[in-house]
């Protein structure tokens, strides 16, 4: 299959929830896992981004400190990451807006699937709290000797919730 063939297939889901960090408290996606979504370099990405700055307020990009970028480069697979001089994370709504500034066929499709990817996982959090809620409740209705096996649930809730999000950096 030709390129032009590929780049129409969607990305799988999976694929851009592994690019999806948790940074001061904030679901983002880093510059460069963007760019090769989008198929453009990095340093074109963030030179329209650099030009369009005032579409960018604080709460939708983050630029990440030196410490930040070492502390991603032990999770992120591109060892690149901690040469870089500069690293641009981008929240759900900058992601949005690199929608307006990057105009291509291929940009629209990505930020679509990322904008799904997003709210996938807010309806997963959401739901991770809903039944932690029953649970609480139940607990709450019924004996001290079903405290085991409610505590027991409670913790695996907690194990798989902690390996979706990735902590890095200082939390503000």
């Amino acid at each position: 299959m030709s390129n032009a063939g590929r780049s129409k297939q969607p990305i799988p889901q999976e694929i851009i929830e592994e690019k999806i960090y948790l940074v001061r408290g904030r679901r983002v996606m880093l510059d460069r896992d963007l760019a090769a979504l989008y198929q453009v370099q990095t340093r074109v990405l963030n030179q329209s981004v650099r030009r369009n700055l005032i579409r960018f307020p604080d709460d939708f990009i983050l630029r990440l400190s030196r410490e930040e970028i070492m502390n991603l480069s032990q999770i992120v697979i591109s060892s690149k990451i901690k040469h870089a001089p500069s690293v641009f994370a981008f929240t759900e709504q900058g992601v949005a807006m690199l929608s307006s500034i990057l105009r291509s066929s291929r940009a629209i499709r990505v930020n679509i699937q990322i904008m799904r990817t997003f709210t996938k996982i807010r309806e997963m959090i959401q739901n991770n709290k809903d039944l932690k809620r029953r649970i609480d409740h139940l607990e709450s209705k019924y004996d001290r000797q079903f405290k085991v096996v409610f505590d027991a649930i409670r913790e695996l809730l907690d194990e798989k919730h902690a390996g979706k999000a990735k902590p890095i950096g200082f939390l503000r």
